[in-house]
């Protein structure tokens, strides 16, 4: 029992160091041999040297070049967000699941460029601007982030990204004038919750929600959560309580816990559950449209 708990617990902690990492610094571009390490958004192919052939390693990243000009990527990852999506039939996966990058695969594509998570792919990145293979690290922890990657594969690519930019904006649209005092927990053993450094926060701050744990500092060994005890959640005692469910059934677990219905929220029947992709990771364009409209019914909601 404790060892799969652990494993659970290991397996969920390392998938938010992933949307943290997938998902707040700049994007940068590399070379095989920098000598000066480039400036935030300042990729370092120009117009005359756009990229012909994009390999993708995360989600994220695949769909908004298939977005910007769906031509040029020739590789993606294997994750079932992508392989369950029609679109990316036919372009080569060059990652498993949960296995690391396939070199082999990578460099038979000869592609132009290579776009990898910061922390993730690192070595693998490495491995490639040996090979003179440039790369782009990239990290989405914020909506300001997520336009500027945006941007900078457009440039890369030599394509606009005004509309993809405009899409963006849509999503942020008729937010309701409503900021309830929010709490989103996505993980119950340890109870974890994003502060304000973190994809999930800063897009609840769009919405003008009150994240009650935006300004909270703690141990969780995952950049942008805290870990909360029972007791914290009781003294937040939040009037939305968000769920973040990856298929386990969380809301039923916490429902057995006895400070569960002393909460406000659960009184008022103001719990909601949300998919981990769009609110914790940002998955995809799509996921992140479908996780803004949610929040849109959630505060519409009295």
């Amino acid at each position: 029992m404790y060892k799969t708990l652990f494993s659970r617990t290991a397996i969920l902690l390392l998938s938010l160091a992933f949307a943290a990492c997938s998902a707040a610094t700049p994007p940068q571009l590399q070379q095989s041999t920098p000598a000066v390490s480039p400036s935030a958004n300042q990729p370092q192919t120009t117009n005359s040297e756009s990229v012909e052939k994009v390999v993708a390693l995360t989600p994220l990243t695949a769909d908004i070049i298939h977005q910007l000009d769906k031509t040029k990527l020739v590789g993606i990852p294997g994750s079932k967000l992508v392989s369950s999506n029609s679109k990316f039939t036919g372009i080569t996966a060059v990652t498993g699941e949960r296995t690391p990058p396939n070199l082999e695969k990578i460099i038979a594509l000869k592609p132009d460029l290579v776009v990898g998570a910061s922390g993730f792919h690192d070595q693998t990145m490495q491995n490639l601007q040996q090979l003179g293979i440039k790369t782009l690290l990239t990290q989405v922890d914020s909506w300001k982030s997520l336009e500027e990657l945006t941007t900078t594969l457009a440039q890369s690519l030599n394509t606009n990204p005004e509309p993809l930019l405009k899409r963006y904006q849509t999503f942020l649209a008729d937010i309701p004038n409503q900021n309830p005092a929010t709490l989103v927990l996505v993980s119950r053993q340890p109870i974890l919750s994003p502060n304000q450094s973190s994809w999930a926060g800063d897009l609840l701050g769009k919405f003008n929600v009150k994240n009650v744990a935006a300004q909270l500092q703690g141990d969780s060994p995952v950049r942008g959560y805290v870990t909360l005890s029972a007791e914290k959640v009781l003294e937040a005692n939040p009037e939305v309580i968000i769920i973040v469910d990856r298929g386990e059934g969380i809301l039923d677990q916490f429902k057995s816990d006895s400070f569960w219905n002393q909460l406000t929220a659960t009184k008022n029947n103001r719990v909601y559950v949300f998919d981990y992709y769009g609110l914790v990771n940002p998955g995809s364009i799509e996921k992140i449209e479908q996780a803004t409209a949610q929040l849109k019914q959630v505060l519409a909601k009295k």
